[in-house]
């Protein structure tokens, strides 16, 4: 009996049950159905230009691909129970038989091999799932825009070595959050661009023999342009590995910003509090409310990094064109796409719901992190900045060894013993605003600058 399976006509043994599970994919690249119907339609289309089939038969796998497709939209796809729809390829091709008789669906496979069309499919798979990404890190940004907006003018202390270091806008820290991922954005349009390229036509690595017009399966397969090389077409996954490289680094943006917000909605912070709906409590201390959709963004960056690094360590030693390892890619990937989604939407939510205390964060502010601003009034003054860093420093070591509560109560006459150029208008520095307006050149957190820095991420999400 002949063998139902693409590729069985060499072969006349049993195939070890086992070996035909290990070797199936079809519960998982199923997802790419709607892409392989469409790159087969186009495919069925460019053979009709060669003459490799006529209108009927071209008008007929057309209907039935379709027919195909509404199948697995609706839900009454049957995969075949005996092993033969080892993936979407092999099981599209099977139910188009069936619909319009194996006889024309027998041709549309000529010149074709699964080693393109499966390249092809994950390439139309992908750039749909990135534009879906793309859609969700827009609104991310954009609801750090309105944040930062609407809370222009509340300050907080800036942290360095999580230290208290000098005053800022909290506006500042949500643009500076939102520069990362506006970065991210653009990178992500990159990344689309090298997904969006056709291998379709490339057969199994040597190229097609009915010479295809592979430009025209580009265009109407909305392509931005043909892979050049036939044996690149078939191996190359350098744009699985990329996406996930650039899903890699989000996720490690995402990561600190979660950290951020952990930090400040602590009791001992208290600068913001996270709505309900992302927060959970303990099942021994009712007191407790937890930033666990924070936490589990923080963690899931790992995973998104280590499918990226256990495919590139698949890919590394592989010889040239199709290898049965390329397998591997599909599911590392169907999994990153769907966590860069969902935590990109989980951020969203999180930012777009919670309060910030702008007391709490108004009063963690003191008077020991206008220390470089009493060294830059000096500096105004004429001294060198070298001299007046320490000078300051002085101050400060004066403050706590008189036990006062800040510099800001020593007084004119023992900041002149420290330094003669002290005069009375040092007053002036001693006063938050001041010190957050001062700092006014470009990406600084003056208001201006502030305003400056939200305009300039709005180019990028248009």
């Amino acid at each position: 009996m002949a063998s139902t399976k693409l590729w069985g006509g060499r072969f006349t043994g049993k195939v070890d049950p086992l070996m035909t599970v290990y070797n199936e994919s079809i519960h998982y690249d199923k997802r790419m159905h709607t892409a392989d119907t469409l790159g087969s339609t186009a495919y069925a289309k460019a053979l009709h230009h060669r003459g490799i089939i006529n209108a009927h038969e071209c008008a007929e796998i057309i209907r039935g691909l379709a027919l195909v497709e509404q199948e697995w939209l609706s839900g009454t796809f049957v995969i075949a129970s005996d092993g033969t729809d080892e993936d979407i390829h092999t099981a599209n091709e099977r139910r188009l038989g069936e619909l319009i008789g194996r006889e024309i669906a027998g041709k549309l496979h000529t010149g074709r091999s699964r080693n393109d069309q499966v390249a092809t499919d994950m390439r139309i798979w992908l750039r749909a799932a990135l534009d879906e990404i793309e859609g969700a890190l827009v609104e991310l940004v954009k609801a750090h825009v309105g944040r930062a907006e609407m809370e222009m003018d509340v300050l907080m202390p800036g942290y360095t070595h999580l230290q208290r270091a000098q005053p800022i806008r909290w506006s500042h820290w949500v643009m500076g959050q939102a520069s990362y991922f506006a970065s991210d954005l653009e990178r992500l349009r990159q990344v689309r661009k090298r997904v969006n390229q056709c291998p379709l036509g490339c057969g199994a690595l040597a190229g097609n023999p009915f010479e295809v017009d592979r430009e025209f399966l580009a265009k109407e397969l909305g392509f931005e342009g043909v892979i050049g090389n036939s044996m690149v077409g078939v191996a190359d996954r350098d744009f699985v590995v990329e996406t996930m490289m650039w899903g890699g680094l989000l996720m490690g943006h995402i990561s600190r910003w979660a950290e951020d917000l952990i930090i400040y909605s602590t009791q001992e912070f208290g600068f913001v509090k996270l709505a309900d709906a992302y927060s959970t409590g303990s099942s021994l201390m009712p007191q407790k409310k937890n930033p666990d959709s924070l936490e589990l963004l923080r963690g899931k960056s790992g995973r998104v990094f280590g499918q990226m690094a256990g495919f590139m360590y698949t890919l590394k030693g592989l010889p040239s064109t199709y290898n049965k390892d390329l397998q591997e890619d599909k599911e590392p990937l169907f999994d990153c796409t769907r966590t860069l989604l969902d935590s990109i939407q989980i951020a969203t939510g999180v930012l777009s719901t919670l309060a910030i205390n702008p007391e709490k964060m108004r009063g963690a502010l003191t008077m020991d992190m206008l220390a470089t601003d009493l060294a830059d009034y000096l500096v105004r003054k004429g001294v060198p900045f070298r001299e007046t860093h320490h000078v300051s420093g002085a101050a400060v070591r004066m403050a706590e060894d008189l036990h006062l509560n800040g510099i800001d109560e020593l007084g004119l006459e023992r900041l002149k013993g420290l330094r003669g150029e002290f005069e009375e208008d040092v007053a002036m520095v001693f006063d938050f605003e001041t010190s957050v307006e001062r700092r006014a050149a470009i990406g600084g957190t003056a208001r201006k600058c502030v305003l400056a820095q939200i305009e300039e991420v709005k180019k990028v999400i248009g």
